[in-house]
């Protein structure tokens, strides 16, 4: 057996937790395999809405176990109002959840670095959501790091008042207030509840499952475009967000992997600060916001919106091996009676269709091509046959230019508002 793995293929927020809760039943194993709270999975069913910023969006179904890897980070602060929050909708949770031993905690200091580090660029500020990822990251490769098999070490507490006190050192050179035992409160409950639940040898568990012809699907969180070596540098997450992090971040062999479905929005958005070539700064834009709600899921900003960016995509289908795409919201663009399509860019003077080494110095002019739209409500349909010429032809040109086939078309947020255009090949 192999993994299948899937994950964003623009700057984030591309709709993967509905997705992996869709294609769920599938499955034996959700595995999430790098970042950690800053990640914001939503899922709608039922008329109630969901958001998982930890636990992989496989938790609501039965008979399939959700593993916690090894190359996510943990606040088990966070952890706990969303094991609290599953708890009492009836989720099993110590049934369904395991928590790998090499993942990474965020202690309360963290938190405190990551919004003094921040507070301290002005300007320059990256868009950070401020939960503690990237000093969580920096101790990790800088081998100061304390892991969750750690809380059951006779010496833990010495481990964690080390690390603690060379995070007060670095923040009294930042000059950043705090109060450290208001927020070690809530931590230390926090530590207690991830305690009790099923942590294990999560490489161990995840390739013996695989010896035995189980099913496995890795989760990503962010997108492609913010992977610390293939992103838009430095405006990016600290883990590496494609598909060669299911290998490091679940402990995969790379010829262990199988499907790699990449999940675009039918236009592109991006949250915090950075480069957007196809950013829309204008009412075009708004519209896009406002049709689909496009809110920052963990932090509540405002997404920056604008038409979809063929180099881009193309750039981060080629860095993951994409073998199958899923087009999500495409039912936020009924309304538009020319959609564009960003198929080049002009850099330097030069017309270019590929993703160039810096675009965040270098000014980036998109080239558009002008695509018809359906002006249909797509959210009332209930089956691929029913969907407008229109989109047809959309999805066509997509593919033709990707080169990758479109299996999914979502035209809501619910469940039910999922189309399947050709055999899945899962």
């Amino acid at each position: 057996m192999k993994v299948d793995v899937l994950l964003g293929l623009q700057w984030g927020d591309e709709g993967k937790g509905k997705i992996v809760d869709v294609l769920t039943p599938k499955y034996n194993i959700i595995g999430r395999f790098q970042g950690g709270p800053n990640a914001g999975h939503t899922l709608e069913f039922d008329g109630i809405k969901h958001v998982l910023h930890t636990i992989p969006s496989g938790i609501f179904h039965e008979g399939v176990n959700n593993v916690v890897g090894n190359g996510v980070v943990i606040d088990p602060v966070i952890l706990k109002k969303e094991v609290d929050a599953l708890t009492k909708l009836g989720v099993d949770v110590n049934k369904k959840l395991f928590i790998s031993k090499k993942a990474h905690l965020i202690l309360p200091t963290h938190r405190l670095l990551d919004a003094a580090s921040e507070n301290s660029k002005g300007i320059e500020k990256i868009g950070s959501t401020l939960k503690g990822i990237g000093p969580t990251y920096m101790d990790k490769t800088g081998r100061n790091g304390i892991r969750v098999g750690d809380l059951f070490l006779p010496d833990f507490k010495l481990r964690y008042d080390k690390l603690v006190a060379k995070h007060k050192q670095i923040l009294k050179f930042h000059k950043f207030e705090y109060n450290l035992e208001e927020l070690e409160k809530d931590f230390y409950v926090g530590v207690k509840l991830l305690k009790s639940l099923t942590v294990i040898d999560s490489e161990h568990y995840i390739n013996k499952a695989l010896d035995k012809g189980q099913t496995i699907l890795a989760e990503g969180a962010q997108g492609t475009m913010l992977d610390v070596d293939f992103g838009s540098y430095p405006f990016v997450t600290s883990s590496n967000t494609t598909s060669a992090g299911t290998c490091t971040g679940l402990g995969i062999a790379p010829n262990k992997i199988g499907e790699v479905l990449g999940i675009f929005k039918a236009y592109c958005t991006r949250v915090g600060s950075g480069p957007f070539p196809t950013e829309l700064d204008n009412a075009v834009g708004e519209e896009i916001r406002k049709a689909g709600h496009e809110f920052g899921a963990t932090t509540g900003r405002p997404r920056r919106c604008g038409w979809i960016d063929l180099p881009a995509l193309k750039y981060a289908i080629m860095i993951n091996g994409v073998t199958q795409l899923i087009m999500m919201k495409a039912d936020v663009l009924d309304k538009f009676e020319t959609i564009k399509v960003c198929t080049h860019y002009i850099v330097d003077g030069e017309k270019i269709d590929y993703m160039p080494y810096d675009i965040v110095s270098t000014d980036v002019q998109p080239i558009y091509k002008d695509i018809k739209g359906w002006r249909t409500d797509l959210t009332k349909l209930s089956d691929i046959s029913e969907i407008p010429k229109e989109l047809n032809n959309y999805v066509a040109y997509l593919e033709q230019e990707l080169n990758v086939p479109i299996t999914i078309i979502s035209v809501g947020p619910d469940r039910k508002q999922t189309l399947l255009r050709e055999r899945v090949l899962v």
